[in-house]
């Protein structure tokens, strides 16, 4: 491991069981609003059982409170009251002690703040960690990263703060091989290999996405090269073009000399010399410069890292009397095309390592690694998003595996994560089962979108279970395995909607999610149908009005829509729109509450990590904006030196 600063302090395993202990508390009264069904919000009257407030008072109430970023301390004091780190709430002042109804909106928002991850204080600062990774480096290496033009805006913010993370850890350990599991496209990949030098090993489960990534990856390496060509011909032109200036400037300094010496004034001499040649610059910073022209020369992996920039023309930043020639003899092109042959050999060398190698693989808890890559060797495990249990696999993976010196995850997709106590009367599926084949990419048209349009079907997305699991998803961690604790699949759903978007005025799909309710009651009264053995699907946004989407629904759902007559249809939408608020009021409960469901199996994923004896360092860190990215947290962790 190389010299550098200590690693951040992050709390330690008893103290994140106290604030464990604390956030059961909260969820164990609130999990009923997060588990209750968009689709039966109608046909089960949910508003009446969960919620004794006017729906006006609860989005006035919600509102203003997704604009405060922190709760005050005066609030937190007067609704937690201390009971050791544990933050005892008093939940009276939340929900009626009798009907257990919500009654407090203020409370129950500020509760649900004080409980997420940034105001536990479990999560260490981004920037911290890198100034400890990266020691004395004058330059943070990610910032002259340009990477847009190859991805979305959300995609090149995500692939930039962690490729710099893991350059960094690789660095921190000396690891020259990284492990990227559900690499899906193979941005973060490619990126770490052709900016970082790093030999990938990219594994996704589907082939269709393992060929997209390697023709993706030879185009980036095509461009790889076209800019590492641009960048050395910017330098020989530089070079040709100082030449140039150098030549002129000497016959102008002959000029005086010559006009000194007739006028015997040696000193003046010196004086306009000094003035011609250096009109605005010190001795330090012509030697910052020479230090810089030397890098571009002695570097050649260096200038590859500058493929991504547009390449700037120094001449254009410096006065050209800025660096002094070695010898006033030089040949440029010859001297030039010396150094563009030295630069390929090294460059070729250098390839050698950084190299992109995506690989088909259905990764579980128990893969063996060896089976899969040849060549593996003490190496780094990483995953952007991946999906369900893939992210807490991948932990259980670095765990397991003495190889894996580090691990770097960002999980997605909370609902497609297996519980160990759910339906435990039902036998669960098995990892293999097709359902857990899911790809990542189905799910990047954001978490909050997805998230949604599976609210408005009211049956699971993966088939009947068939046989029992040993190793889930949620949870891992020894308390909550202890405590059985359940969230329940439409908490977990309910775990991937965004706060900080909805906050900034991206906001709910009401109207959809309204259309989908009215249906269910439709359905129930007209068709006596409680629960749907049929998908609706994405049908609002292809229709034309109310009416339109019953008619295309029913059909989809194989039901008779002629038995309905446009009027009982019409009939029933007049009948609930003057309550479209109070759905729409009950779903931004339930954004409220996402980031404490999230907290909970973050820090479960964190505890584990804590649990393990040979990992010296593990934590949260807060990676991404949560309004580009809204699953934005990173688990952390580094093992022992032997």
């Amino acid at each position: 491991m190389a010299a550098f600063c200590p690693l951040p302090v992050t709390p330690d395993l008893p103290t994140l069981r106290a604030k464990l202990q604390g956030l059961l508390r909260f969820l164990r009264d609130t999990l009923s609003i997060s588990n209750a069904h968009t689709v039966d919000f109608y046909t089960e009257s949910v508003w009446e059982e969960l919620v004794d407030l006017p729906p006006e008072t609860v989005l006035a109430a919600v509102r203003k409170s997704a604009s405060e970023a922190e709760p005050r301390p005066s609030q937190a004091r007067t609704l937690m009251e201390a009971d050791g780190d544990t933050g005892m709430t008093d939940f009276p002042k939340i929900f009626c002690e009798t009907s257990q109804k919500l009654v407090s909106v203020e409370a129950f928002a500020l509760a649900a703040k004080y409980y997420s991850v940034q105001n536990l204080g479990i999560c260490t600062p981004f920037e911290q960690l890198l100034v400890a990774l990266q020691g004395n480096q004058n330059q943070r290496i990610g910032k002259t990263l340009k990477a847009a033009e190859f991805m979305n805006m959300k995609k090149s913010h995500e692939v930039q703060a962690m490729s710099e993370l893991i350059g960094s850890i690789a660095n921190y350990y000396g690891l020259k091989q990284v492990i990227d599991l559900g690499s899906g496209k193979g941005y973060l990949s490619s990126f770490l290999s052709l900016k970082y030098g790093l030999k990938v090993y990219g594994i996704d489960s589907s082939n269709t996405n393992t060929h997209g990534a390697e023709e993706r990856n030879r185009k980036l390496k095509k461009h790889w090269k076209l800019c590492h060509t641009q960048s050395r011909l910017d330098v020989s032109e530089l070079e040709l073009k100082m030449s140039k200036e150098r030549k002129a400037q000497n016959a102008i300094k002959n000029k005086a000399d010559i006009e000194e010496v007739f006028n015997n004034s040696l000193t003046n001499q010196e004086k306009m010399s000094t003035s011609n040649f250096l009109p605005d610059f010190s001795g330090s910073a012509i030697s910052n410069i020479r230090n810089q022209m030397e890098t571009l020369h002695s570097q050649p992996h260096q200038e590859e890292n500058l493929c991504f920039e547009n390449v700037f023309p120094l001449i254009d930043l410096l006065p050209i009397n800025a660096i002094e020639p070695t010898s006033s003899q030089q040949i440029p092109n010859r001297e030039t095309s010396e150094v563009n042959k030295e630069r390929r050999k090294m460059t070729s060398k250098s390839r050698e390592s950084n190299i992109y190698l995506p690989l088909t693989s259905f990764i579980t808890a128990d893969s063996e690694l060896h089976d899969i890559i040849e060549d593996l060797e003490d190496c780094l495990m990483v995953g952007l998003h991946t999906c369900g249990d893939l992210a807490p696999n991948t932990l259980r993976i670095f765990a397991s595996n003495s190889e894996i010196k580090g691990v770097c995850s960002v999980g997605c997709c909370y609902h497609l994560l297996s519980e160990e106590f759910e339906n435990q009367h039902k036998v669960l599926p098995s990892p293999g089962l097709p359902h857990f084949l899911i790809s990542k990419t189905r799910w990047k048209r954001g978490c909050l979108l997805s998230c949604f349009d599976m609210i408005l079907d009211n049956i699971p997305s993966h088939p009947e279970p068939q046989c029992t699991q040993k190793k889930w998803g949620f949870p891992m961690c020894r308390y909550l395995k202890e405590e059985r604790w359940c969230c329940g699949r439409n908490a977990r759903m309910s775990a991937c909607l965004a706060l900080e978007r909805v906050a900034v005025g991206q906001g709910l799909p009401t109207e959809s999610l309204f259309y989908r309710a009215v249906l269910q009651d439709i359905i129930k009264d007209c068709y006596g149908i409680t629960k749907c053995d049929q998908h609706v699907g994405k049908i609002y946004s292809k229709c034309s009005s109310f009416l339109d989407y019953v008619r295309r629904s029913l059909k989809k759902l194989g039901l008779d829509e002629s038995k309905l007559p446009e009027k009982i249809i019409m009939n029933y939408y007049e009948k609930y729109k003057p309550r479209m608020n109070e759905l729409e009021a009950f779903n931004m409960l339930k954004v409220v509450l996402a980031p404490c469901i999230e907290t909970l199996i973050l820090l479960d994923r964190l505890c584990y990590l804590k649990e393990q004896e040979d990992i010296a360092w593990s934590a949260l860190v807060k990676l991404f904006d949560p309004v580009k990215s809204p699953r934005c947290y990173a688990v952390i962790a580094l093992k022992k030196q032997q």
